[in-house]
């Protein structure tokens, strides 16, 4: 089921296929260490191509309203779930409006796994959804990651010590990846519907952490038990990130109406681990757009219970590099 899941919601928010997204690409330098600060940019969003390890890559970069070329200005990756794309992730989140409010660049980078209409991510050590292997020769998408983020900064003038990864479902799980395997990079990590704590985890110092899942989750079930990919609950994969940040491991619990969030403190460098459990809420995103009825009745229903993108926002803020 949850591979049709995938092709559905691909085919329902995306504002173009794969092929269309190509064919309005522009090249992105790869140049490490080299700053953007000082180049033009116009606010919007613009679909942007990169060529790393062989494989020719794609990111949409929205640039918010009132980017000035020489100030500073923060970067996060928002990566799409399993079988959708980098045009599908723009529009279920919704962040490019937050983007535009609080002044931060939104990139959404495409995975390169053919999936159904959309596209999967090599999630090191995890299969794919169904249990698929993946391709011979399939990319490394941890590289991948870490490379834009460098070749973004010497488009863009870009805050190197605010630069964070979010995600959705399997994009949730690669920027769980990101946290451990690029930790001198991203600043923080906000998984949405598919926190997961990788082993091993070679983090190099504490790492933020906010996450947010539906207690009704079809896909990625909150107490686990799912997929290969996705065996122990949610809230082990939080008390895990908890260990590895050497927080407290007695979190304080405080409820609102339609959530619950739990927050690990006292861990090294500052850091802090946060779960937001959304009462009764699917495989979605809080407070997103909107979906249609015959999507949430597979991914179960959605909840304005949080702003996930407000949220999310004023946690990386709140969190810049040491």
């Amino acid at each position: 089921m949850a591979a049709a899941i995938c092709v559905l919601v691909s085919a329902c928010h995306s504002a173009g296929s794969a092929t269309e997204v190509a064919t309005s690409s522009l090249a992105l330098p790869a140049v490490a260490g080299a700053s953007g600060c000082g180049q033009a940019a116009s606010s919007g969003s613009v679909t942007l191509s990169l060529r790393v390890g062989g494989h020719s890559r794609l990111v949409i970069v929205h640039v918010p309203t009132g980017y000035g070329a020489s100030s500073p200005t923060p970067l996060v990756l928002n990566l799409h779930g399993s079988g959708a794309t980098a045009s599908d992730q723009e529009s279920f989140s919704g962040m490019d409006a937050t983007a535009d409010r609080d002044g931060f660049i939104v990139a959404y980078p495409q995975g390169l796994i053919r999936d159904g209409t959309g596209f999967d991510w090599n999630v090191p050590g995890e299969p794919l959804v169904g249990g698929r292997g993946k391709p011979g020769g399939s990319a490394d998408d941890v590289s991948f990651l870490t490379q834009l983020v460098g070749a973004l900064e010497a488009r863009y003038c870009v805050d190197t010590s605010e630069v964070y990864a979010t995600g959705f479902s399997g994009g949730a799980r690669m920027a769980s990846q990101l946290g451990c395997d690029a930790s001198p990079i991203f600043a923080a990590v906000a998984p949405v519907s598919g926190l997961r704590r990788p082993t091993p985890c070679p983090a190099t110092r504490a790492v933020p952490v906010i996450a947010f899942h539906g207690t009704a989750d079809p896909v990625d079930p909150y107490d686990g038990n799912g997929e290969a990919y996705w065996t122990y609950s949610v809230p082990q994969a939080a008390l895990d990130w908890a260990e590895q940040d050497q927080c407290s491991t007695t979190p304080a619990t405080t409820g609102g109406s339609g959530y619950t969030l739990t927050v690990y403190q006292g861990c090294g460098g500052g850091a802090s681990v946060a779960l937001y459990s959304v009462t009764g809420e699917g495989h979605e995103w809080p407070g997103g757009p909107a979906m249609p009825s015959s999507l949430t009745s597979l991914l179960g229903p959605q909840s304005n219970a949080v702003d996930a993108d407000s949220v999310i926002w004023a946690f990386f803020a709140a969190h810049p590099l040491p």
